[in-house]
């Protein structure tokens, strides 16, 4: 990609995307400016052969693609600094702001600027991101554009917009209700025999491991489980106990609220 990138916001999830960028050889450091209100905090970066800014407008009149990544209730302000210098011809738009919908970000814009709407998750930070984009006017090009983008820190699934509260859910919260299994996963670990550090190294990699059995194999957890579970197995009463005190039913109720909740704070937030 030979576009200049200019990443408004830069906190956790937009450096992590720049240097995602950087390391999959998408761009180069000195095609990338992260602004923000004190860029000291950007020295290391600095140093690194990014650009840093301070001045939105300019940063924004110097790049192709622009990245809001600012907090949600900063975002007016952002829209209403930048307005004037967007070109619908020359720029994409890309957000990954929560709750702000490609219409709104247009609303701001104009109409004939092309946005596409991205949620990754904090995985970003590891380069493991399961991210979703969605986009209601961008063109193939800059579609397949902006998922090798975000490849470059993951996954991608493209949806529909509608349903990024529910992507939120299973993906953003997502990210706690695994660990929160892998936490209760370790506590078990310690009521059997074992020390604390051993029982979570010990659940980590099995987690682990059992994701990337599906990831590699493309298979169903069922056919995985049905290779663990024997006949009148230790592994088969385990799974029962959990059931029987609705392991399966909680989480999906615990999902099924978040994606609930997480419309809310759309409306709230918008």
């Amino acid at each position: 990609m030979n576009k200049k990138i200019t990443i408004i916001g830069s906190g956790n999830i937009g450096l992590s995307l720049a240097k995602g960028l950087v390391k999959a050889d998408f761009a180069q450091a000195q095609d990338i400016t992260l602004t923000r209100r004190n860029i000291d905090h950007l020295r290391a970066f600095a140093d690194s052969g990014f650009k840093v800014s301070n001045n939105n407008k300019q940063a924004v009149n110097d790049a192709d693609v622009i990245i809001l990544a600012v907090l949600p209730q900063q975002l007016n302000a952002v829209l209403g600094e930048i307005n004037g210098v967007i070109n619908p011809a020359k720029h994409l738009v890309i957000s990954v702001i929560s709750g702000v919908s490609c219409t709104a970000v247009k609303e701001k814009l104009g109409d004939s600027v092309q946005v596409i709407r991205a949620m990754p998750n904090t995985a970003i930070a590891i380069g493991q991101s399961m991210t979703c984009i969605a986009t209601d006017n961008a063109s193939a090009e800059n579609i397949v554009s902006v998922t090798k983008m975000f490849e470059t820190v993951g996954s991608v699934v493209k949806i529909n917009e509608d349903l990024m509260t529910s992507a939120t859910a299973l993906c953003a919260c997502g990210i706690a209700f695994f660990l929160r299994a892998i936490r209760a996963a370790s506590q078990g670990g310690v009521e059997i025999g074992f020390h604390a550090d051993e029982a979570l190294k010990m659940a980590v990699q099995t987690a682990k491991g059992a994701a990337d059995l599906l990831l590699l194999h493309g298979t169903h957890p069922e056919s995985e489980i049905d290779k663990v579970t024997s006949p009148k197995g230790c592994t088969i009463a385990g799974l029962n106990e959990m059931e029987h005190n609705g392991f399966s039913s909680s989480l999906i109720k615990g999902i099924k609220l978040s994606a609930l909740k997480a419309g809310n704070l759309y409306t709230n937030e918008s």
